[in-house]
């Protein structure tokens, strides 16, 4: 058998000899070159990723604002104005995913909204609740560490960083979804006078952030551009991905306060103001009250759909902390369950944890450290003592619950 003569090799596809190509890889009975590998490879990658818009656009199915208000309504309490606010924005956005521009004449413009509520009242908590509903990547970030770029802290391209490790890297699934910017009002302006100072994490975010609301073709480093310069950008297009915005705008309520011809503490100025509610200035809050805290009219344009959130009662409180589906009550019922201990409470023991929170102003939030401190011994001693016990159950009682408190520093802690 004869050897096979090397210049007469060919590749199987383009017929181009192997002495006209950089690299020749041979099969069984044919042959293919690096040019053939590198056409073959760039219609393999657009056909996939054909297949995969298409995927995606079958994926997204409809899921009506009722449908996703009561998925809300398991987890978070009250609050229903947001809840229909937030559940209207995230399914026109599925409906805008879902539309075909090339046949329609009509484009559906995006409903980025903003939502304005004390610390404490759920605002975070709701968008953790949403995004266990969707189909889209979602994230949560923070306005606190941006910066403009070349300062120290992150640059407003980070957001898009998050959202695509959310979507495992994968930039169509990306550019479909939602991202919740956090403590929105600390990149409110810092002065009226922008002369004075360089606002490089206030007015300067805010004009950072304004094309990627609006939509627009973004370089994003994949890792994080300041710790790793020499990585290959990934183009985003932001079109497409719905932004929802956060704050609690402490001090806004003066504003709202003057703008009503009212005071928030002391006598009315008017008397046709009977009927504001003084104890929930939020729910008055329009577009110029954020405009004269310090966003800039550029970006509330761009947050169409404003909504709030209403200060919690004693009443709420007391509902957080017993009825949603991961209420505290049952994540301490369920912790116990694990050391195969019964817990149970009295019911004076959730008014008094309600009575604390409210001293301490700090809303939702100050039911967990109030339970902490109660539970804290307990919690530390049963899985040491749990074999010797002879009832396995455990019965919080509102003199024990008294009694750590007390023991505790959050006394300390009060607001005077």
């Amino acid at each position: 058998m004869g050897k096979t003569n090397n210049r007469d090799t060919r590749c199987s596809f383009c017929g181009i000899g192997k002495g006209d190509t950089q690299m020749l890889i041979a099969g069984d009975g044919a042959h293919i070159c690096d040019r053939c590998i590198t056409q073959a490879s760039e219609i393999l990658n657009e056909e996939l990723k054909q297949r995969k818009s298409k995927h995606l656009q079958t994926a997204l199915k409809l899921i009506r604002p009722a449908e996703i208000k009561e998925h809300l309504d398991q987890y978070v309490i009250g609050q229903d104005d947001a809840k229909k606010v937030i559940s209207v924005a995230v399914y026109n956005h599925y409906k805008r995913l879902n539309q075909k521009v090339d046949k329609d004449e009509i484009e559906l413009e995006k409903s980025n909204l903003i939502v304005v509520g004390e610390t404490g009242t759920g605002k975070t908590l709701l968008a953790k609740t949403v995004a266990k509903i969707l189909n889209v990547p979602f994230c949560i970030v923070d306005a606190t560490v941006l910066t403009e770029a070349g300062y120290v802290g992150e640059d407003v391209e980070s957001i898009l960083t998050r959202l695509l490790q959310a979507a495992d890297y994968d930039v169509a699934a990306a550019e479909r979804g939602i991202i919740y910017i956090d403590e929105i009002d600390k990149i409110a302006r810092k002065s009226d006078n922008p002369s004075i100072t360089r606002d490089v994490s206030g007015e300067g975010v805010q004009q950072a952030l304004l094309k990627i609301l609006e939509g627009t073709n973004v370089n994003v480093p994949p890792q994080g551009g300041r710790k790793h310069p020499d990585q290959k950008m990934i183009t985003v297009n932001t079109s497409n991905i719905l932004f929802i915005c956060g704050g609690a705008f402490d001090g806004i309520q003066k504003k709202i306060a003057n703008r009503l011809r009212t005071q928030t503490v002391g006598y009315k100025m008017k008397d046709d103001s009977d009927d504001i509610d003084l104890n929930n200035l939020y729910k008055y809050i329009t577009p110029q009250d954020l405009k004269n805290f310090g966003l800039i009219p550029e970006l509330i344009g761009r947050l169409p759909v404003l909504t709030y959130l209403n200060p919690l009662d004693k009443e709420t409180l007391l509902n957080i902390l017993t009825k949603p589906k991961n209420a505290l009550i049952k994540q301490y019922e369920k912790l116990f369950e694990y050391e195969d201990i019964e817990i149970t409470f009295d019911p004076e023991v959730y008014n008094l944890v309600v009575d604390k929170a409210w001293e301490f102003k700090l809303g939702a939030r100050g039911l967990r450290s109030i339970c902490e401190a109660i539970m804290l011994d307990a919690m530390f001693e049963i899985p040491s003592i749990k074999d010797q016990m002879e009832h396995k159950k455990l019965h919080i009682t509102v003199a024990y619950a008294n009694d750590k408190l007390d023991k505790s520093d959050m006394k300390k802690l009060l607001v005077a």
